[in-house]
């Protein structure tokens, strides 16, 4: 009688032990094969200030309320709520000011994308207006292939599509100019 309860009791153990084992075996795939994938930190930075240098002169200097910062095989500094930049000349004196309401700075590349609401003007007065610019650093230039104004003081208005410029904004070329009001000064005029 002991023995008929002891096999009863192994069998309703094995019973039980089984269905436990049925029970925490059951895995979503999707979970699995995220175990396996790398997480990708993110760092996040508030009320940035930061200087940009080249050849041991500063070139620039950022300001932005937030910046993320991710960890890619691509590694890239995001801005998304406004930035803007003041470049400087050798002297240190602001030649050209830069805001937009978002910028990407790709690491690998040493260039920045940014768009919306793009506003950049010299100390001349020149300024460009544009939703789509990137900033090759390296080369210390801008460059779009979108619509672009520039707007020169006496009410001179260019519009076109295309722009490569320098970062100082005092030399630029727009690729297509349409409907653009222009002053030509009268002294530009000989008379025969």
């Amino acid at each position: 009688m002991i023995k008929s309860f002891l096999q009863r009791y192994n069998i309703g153990a094995a019973f039980i032990a089984g269905c436990f084992f049925v029970c925490s075996c059951e895995n979503d795939m999707r979970e699995v094969q995220a175990l396996g994938q790398k997480a990708i930190g993110v760092e996040e930075a508030k009320n940035i200030e930061s200087y940009f240098s080249q050849g041991g002169k500063v070139k620039a200097r950022l300001v932005a309320p937030l910046m993320l910062r991710y960890q890619r095989d691509t590694p890239k500094v995001e801005f998304p709520k406004n930035l803007f930049v003041n470049f400087y000349n050798d002297s240190l004196k602001v030649e050209s000011v830069l805001s937009a309401k978002y910028g990407t700075y790709l690491e690998n590349d040493n260039k920045v994308f940014l768009r919306d609401s793009i506003v950049v003007f010299n100390v001349t007065g020149d300024t460009l207006f544009c939703n789509d610019l990137y900033w090759d650093q390296q080369k210390g230039i801008f460059y779009t292939d979108k619509k672009v104004i520039i707007k020169k003081p006496g009410a001179q208005l260019m519009y076109g599509k295309g722009l490569v410029a320098s970062q100082d904004f005092k030399s630029y070329t727009i690729r297509s100019v349409y409907n653009s009001v222009i002053n030509i000064p009268d002294s530009s005029f000989v008379a025969e």
